[in-house]
């Protein structure tokens, strides 16, 4: 087929169908999949031109009345609704029939959120996928597309979405280990694939020790972990506090090897808390010192 005709002329057409003619000259399938090749058998004799209109272009072709028009593959690949007229010496007729997407998906549009959240986060991961034939087509028609998260010390996640209007969507939950995953998603032959960062939680039982020394107070905490006990990050900051005589003196300290250390003055009667954000641990009420 060959591309050519512009829109003034398919008001030209439209406008002809004003002339009756006595018989159906040709006859279009009610359905074309997308970028499949046919032919449409006509009846009569002479010369007419088909043309056919669609979403994207207009198609226009000299027939001979009589013998089959042959639509070659790929002359119609993009979904959609078309119109066919046929102009013949003395009249001008038309049909409509639909070019559906191929069933075989071809490329997939894959969004997976947040790059990066919390282990053991319910819900915390959101997939969405649409599918498309390999003309770029959106494949509307129920299609399986499933879904995997992998890669952490935990058992991989496995999920099977067929799709709605070309979409399928999930949620999934974070391992309760922290590390890197692999989010995929796979439809027929084709799968798309994304990384997932999870990290450890907030802290959880955040405990610390003090110990005399000399006229400071030495501070230590525990090995800070999450509740699923995956350790922090070195680098987070633990936020040391003295309260005395109404005054309040604080000290950060980053994690280095799972624990934060850092001293303060030895008041007696001192009241020393330890936190991570919004998370508090244990008090110590100091009874030595100054």
């Amino acid at each position: 087929m060959k591309p050519g005709f512009t829109w003034l002329g398919v008001f030209l057409v439209a406008a002809g169908l004003c002339a009756e003619a006595s018989a159906q000259s040709f006859e279009f399938p009610k359905t074309v999949e997308a970028g499949s090749a046919f032919s449409v058998p006509t009846r009569g004799s002479g010369q007419a031109t088909l043309y056919i209109v669609g979403p994207v272009r207009v198609l226009r072709e000299t027939v001979q009345l009589g013998e089959p028009v042959k639509l070659d593959s790929g002359d119609l690949h993009n979904a959609g609704h078309y119109t066919a007229f046929l102009v013949g010496p003395s009249s001008t007729e038309a049909t409509d029939f639909d070019v559906i997407p191929s069933p075989q998906p071809a490329t997939l549009s894959f969004l997976a959120k947040p790059s990066r959240l919390p282990v053991d986060l319910h819900d915390g991961i959101s997939g969405v996928v649409y599918v498309f034939d390999v003309f770029r087509n959106l494949i509307v028609e129920p299609t399986q597309v499933s879904f995997q998260l992998s890669g952490t010390a935990s058992s991989a996640q496995v999920r099977k979405v067929e799709t709605r209007n070309g979409v399928a969507w999930l949620k999934m939950d974070s391992a309760p280990r922290s590390g890197t995953a692999q989010f995929d998603a796979t439809a027929g032959k084709v799968t798309d694939k994304r990384v997932i960062e999870q990290v450890p939680g907030d802290p959880c039982n955040l405990r610390m020790t003090a110990r005399s020394s000399g006229d400071r107070i030495a501070l230590e905490t525990e090995p800070v972990r999450d509740c699923s006990g995956n350790p922090l990050p070195d680098g987070t900051v633990i936020t040391f506090t003295e309260a005395y005589n109404g005054k309040e003196a604080t000290v950060d300290a980053p994690l280095k090897r799972g624990v934060a250390k850092t001293d303060l003055p030895a008041y007696n009667g001192a009241v020393i808390t330890v936190a991570a954000g919004v998370v508090m641990g244990n008090e110590i009420r100091w009874q030595g010192g100054k």
